[in-house]
């Protein structure tokens, strides 16, 4: 069964045990509050013996008690909240109570990438006596919901080797219902004259396990090590303002962007829903050609070995997302033919082999995406990210540095137009501009980390060589169609699904004319910016 998944925005509010809940209706936009109720929570939670989810700002619980029992995974906000911009949006996926030791599947889909191996056990006991107030609007919506919390915490021989009762606390928790964020700034001005504080802990299991808010670790915003190399300048784009920022920052933040959406996309690739395995794809490979375009910047053994790690991964991700692509190029252009057997035949065909080449590819995935090689590569994505490996005479600005890579890596595609163009039509010009769409591809990744530093005239030229890439990509689709589509005509086949093959076989050679044509129309638009670079 699917965990069923919703958003939830609140505030937390430390607060005194004999202090009194004010009169809520004193806020600006609340007209009244709802007659309060009392639950009594009991809740498990489940982490590692090191709390590598805590550490996280990930939350696995399974809670008795109250109108949502069952189990609770919340994953942390995509992205920190700017000053005033009040709590970000977390994803709360919940699943019912099932086996009180045993967390559901479709939680432990989207844990894996975190755990890394590892089995969650409980750590932390809660019990909860929380009265909740229901506070309305003008119109009678139910704009938000403030819980009075009463709690009792005690760690479990998961979290603590000994055991101990943590402690008791009161707290308040803002949870918005049907209201917006805008409701945070006048309920809080009221919970600040009855004594709230804001909370000193990002959650309940924060506290009971004695960590603050400024104790997650491998997240957005991680803690820098500040005594390794090159100063490692964390992963915030902020730090990256000025011209002086080093060039191993602008790695860094970018690298740590890319990360942070392999393992957001984790769980996606694994439930197979649709652009997960690209969107995966394309962050490995955005690594892996950043890495490559500033490899001078390391000591060459970590790059390396990161570089054949994510080619590896890149490989796996690639074939089903090829047979993916294939297969929906392929049901269109039948689609538009008319219907008779030969299509009929053409179709059955056509979706056998690719929908055995994509099921074959994702298992060969799946399993990967379990192994040991799979969460090293991760360790040593983060700890790249972490402790960069920067060289101790690589000190430079990252303004020139991100200049520089552009333009290697401009260099290096008009070098493989320039054998495009020499090469024989036919398997030569194919293979030719198979690279050329590689390396325009280089070209936009190297560009997207440069406009960190370099603004408008990287992101152009990102944009320039993403054009090329989108219709080179028209054209190796067309090529990988018909190599498919001339493997099933040998296969032999009645005269109507025959002549089927063979006017699919000519779309095909239609389509790479347009797209080379194409190609040749961007290249010459985007030449002039190619050639002045982005200095």
């Amino acid at each position: 069964m699917e965990a069923s998944r919703g958003l939830e925005i609140e505030k937390k509010y430390d607060v005194d045990t004999d202090a009194v809940v004010p009169a809520l209706e004193q806020a600006a936009g609340v007209a009244r509050t709802g007659k309060p109720h009392t639950d009594l929570l009991e809740a498990v939670y489940f982490d590692t013996p090191a709390h590598d989810l805590a550490g996280r700002r990930i939350t696995l619980r399974r809670r008795t008690g109250g109108t949502d029992a069952g189990w609770h995974l919340k994953l942390p906000p995509t992205a920190a909240a700017a000053p005033g911009e009040g709590p970000q949006p977390r994803t709360e996926l919940h699943a019912p109570l099932g086996r009180p030791d045993a967390v559901p599947d479709s939680l432990m889909a989207h844990l894996h990438a975190y755990l890394r191996g590892s089995v969650p056990v409980p750590v932390v006991r809660l019990e909860t006596r929380r009265t909740t107030y229901p506070l309305y609007g003008d119109d009678g919506v139910h704009l938000a919901d403030l819980a009075d919390d009463h709690v009792s915490a005690e760690r479990l021989a998961g979290g603590d080797k000994d055991g101990s009762t943590h402690g008791q606390w009161r707290e308040w928790e803002v949870e918005l219902v049907h209201g917006g964020p805008a409701l945070f700034g006048p309920v809080e001005e009221v919970l600040a004259a009855a004594g709230a504080r804001p909370a000193a802990h990002a959650s309940k299991l924060a506290r009971a396990l004695g960590t603050g808010k400024s104790a997650a670790k491998r997240s957005n915003g991680a803690a820098p090590d500040r005594d390794a190399p090159g100063n490692n300048p964390g992963t915030s784009p902020a730090l990256l303002a000025g011209k002086r920022a080093p060039a191993a920052a602008v790695v860094t933040v970018f690298l740590a962007s890319q990360i942070d959406a392999i393992l957001a996309i984790d769980s996606a690739v694994r439930l197979e829903e649709p652009e997960a395995v690209h969107t995966m794809r394309s962050s490995a490979r955005r690594i892996r050609s950043v890495l490559g375009a500033y490899g001078k910047l390391y000591r060459a053994s970590p790059v390396r070995r990161l570089q054949a790690e994510l080619k590896w991964l890149g490989q796996l991700l690639g074939q089903p997302r090829d047979a993916e692509v294939l297969r929906a190029q392929l049901r269109s252009q039948l689609a538009d033919l008319p219907a008779g057997e030969g299509v009929a035949a053409a179709t059955a065909a056509v979706e056998h082999r690719t929908g055995e080449d994509f099921d074959a590819a994702y298992r060969l995935l799946q399993e990967a995406l379990g192994s040991a090689r799979y969460f090293r590569l991760l360790d040593n994505l983060e700890d790249f990210r972490d402790n960069p490996p920067v060289r101790a005479d690589a000190v430079t600005s990252g303004r020139k540095a991100a200049a520089k890579a552009v333009d290697k890596a401009a260099t290096k595609l008009k070098r493989s137009h320039k054998a495009a163009t020499r090469a024989h039509r036919g398997t030569d010009q194919e293979l030719a501009l198979h690279r050329v769409r590689k390396d325009a591809k280089r070209l936009r990744y190297v560009a997207e980390s440069a406009a960190l530093v370099r603004g408008k005239r990287a992101a152009k030229v990102a944009k320039a060589a993403r054009r090329q890439q989108k219709v080179l990509g028209s054209f190796q689709d067309a090529v990988v169609a018909r190599e498919l589509l001339t493997a099933l005509a040998a296969d032999g086949s009645d005269p109507a699904t025959a002549a089927v093959y063979t006017e699919m076989l000519g779309q095909q050679d239609a389509i790479m004319l347009a797209a080379h044509a194409k190609y040749l129309k961007a290249r010459k638009k985007s030449g002039d910016l190619f050639r002045r670079g982005i200095l």
